[in-house]
């Protein structure tokens, strides 16, 4: 049971932002100022990173703690049911925390609350069987007597297009997932601490930020977006509202680009207001995790969307602050998703139960000898876009060594000296040395893993993606 001195847990999860998007990091355009504060008052991590750069599979390791080769998502896969022992939600609500999750979760069945005592679900147009209740479509309708709907722009839901909503601020999904988030800590149970996970849908597309945000970055000067020397094969031009790759004209990607930054901006300016509501109400020591499922290229090497290697998918921003713990420092560990299940449960003083995969982060949030950790972390995505896009990578957050299990090529990338991986070394002799240490870890790692057929022990076995989901998991199911 918690004690009168468990922290609360607020878990602040955005649906496809790009670690870059911090001004506490130093980008040149956004401003966080509210996700700054927390990192002021805890640790920024500069080396996180998706365990499987796509909605589901991240979020199944977030909520697990297991690599996805362990919870069996690869990659995307719609429609599969959430069924596993000790997520965390239902640990927390174990050990006597009140669990409430607003927006977005992409569990299926769609309202199936995975150990979350109560829920305001989210998860955009998507109805998979027909009897999919969504609270803020319906939140919205009551409130505009069905005059309005959060689509009615016209956007789509994975596009580089951009442009202002057409609702009120107030009734904007991100302004609801904050509103939502303060009744509950209204109503909540006062005599136990709470876990609330404010799960934002956004900076995802449809890109529709509020038309106040909009309009404080139309007129933004942009650095411009990183092309790098191994980018040929994207440099077409894009003929699809759509695409996953493709040369956009300068004027429409910047477009895009500036209502990207508007859309993480409103974000950060409803988690402010999330603030004030938490200090109105004392609320009590409280925990605050802030990050990512994945990222979004953004145009970067021409490439939109998720499931890549490149730091604009795969890497997340990741802030944790804790009552006690270490203040305004940057960590360089690497860190993958899966790691912060330890991690939360250990700043509840709740044992971890069973095995995982991710070790915790407790120890740097505060400012603990960290005990042995992994050199480098492991990330991976199945076939999506297109049969050759499936990816394994190694990274250490200084290097990163990528690998193609279907053609086999391979990248290297200096990250030190080449953050934006605009150089591929894989090719450059001077670099061999260094490509056959990441190659032969590669290798290891995948070794364990027979039924993939990637690897013998002795060398990389090319020809071949995983599936998106492990036919084992599938096969439980029936």
């Amino acid at each position: 049971m918690p004690t009168d001195c468990s922290p609360n847990i607020v878990l602040i999860l955005l649906d496809q932002m790009r670690w870059d998007c911090l001004s506490i990091l130093g980008h040149p355009v956004v401003e966080t100022p509210n996700v700054d504060q927390l990192g002021h008052n805890g640790v920024v991590f500069t080396a996180a990173y998706s365990s499987c750069p796509s909605c589901i599979a991240a979020r199944a390791s977030l909520l697990t703690g297991l690599a996805p080769t362990s919870h069996g998502r690869l990659g995307y896969q719609d429609k599969v049911p959430w069924r596993y022992d000790n997520m965390l939600p239902g640990v927390l609500g174990d050990a006597g925390y009140q669990t409430h999750c607003v927006g977005k979760t992409h569990f299926y069945p769609q309202r199936n609350h995975c150990g979350f005592h109560s829920m305001d679900s989210y998860n955009g147009p998507n109805n998979f069987d027909g009897s999919y209740f969504n609270d803020y479509s319906e939140w919205l309708r009551e409130r505009t007597n069905g005059r309005l709907y959060e689509r009615d722009h016209g956007l789509s839901g994975n596009s580089w297009v951009a442009r202002p909503s057409h609702l009120p601020e107030e009734l904007h999904n991100n302004t609801w997932v904050v509103t939502k988030g303060i009744e509950f800590l209204r109503r909540r149970d006062r005599t136990r601490p709470f876990f609330l996970n404010l799960s934002f849908h956004r900076p995802h597309p449809p890109i529709d930020p509020p038309q106040a945000f909009y309009d404080m970055y139309k007129d933004r000067d942009l650095p411009p977006v990183p092309v790098g020397d191994w980018t040929a094969e994207h440099d077409v031009p894009v003929d699809d509202i759509n695409a996953w790759h493709g040369r956009l004209p300068r004027e429409r990607l910047d477009r895009s680009r500036r209502a990207y930054f508007a859309q993480v901006a409103h974000i950060d300016n409803q988690i402010g207001r999330f603030m004030l509501a938490m200090k109105a109400m004392s609320a009590g020591p409280t925990v605050f995790v802030f990050t990512a499922d994945h990222g979004e290229m953004l145009g970067d090497h021409h490439l939109f969307r998720k499931t890549y290697a490149y730091e604009g998918s795969a890497a997340v921003p990741l802030v944790i602050s804790a009552p006690g713990g270490s203040r305004g420092s940057f960590c360089e560990a690497p860190t993958v998703l899966e790691d912060l299940y330890p991690t939360i449960l250990d700043l509840a003083g709740v044992p971890v139960p069973g095995a995982v995969d991710g070790c915790s982060l407790a120890p740097f949030v505060l400012g603990d000898e960290p005990g042995e950790r992994p050199e480098y972390i492991h990330s991976e995505h199945s076939a999506c876009y297109n049969a050759t896009n499936a990816m394994q990578f190694l990274t250490d957050g200084k290097e990163k060594y990528v690998w193609f299990p279907v053609t086999g090529r391979e990248q290297l990338f200096d990250l030190a000296e080449d953050p934006n991986e605009e150089r591929d070394l894989a090719g450059d002799p001077s670099a061999s040395a260094r490509l056959e240490r990441w190659r032969r870890r590669l290798i290891d790692k995948l070794a364990g893993r027979p039924e993939d057929g990637l690897s013998d022990g002795e060398r990389l076995i090319a020809g071949k993606s995983p599936p998106a989901v492990r036919a084992d998991l599938l096969e439980s199911l029936e």
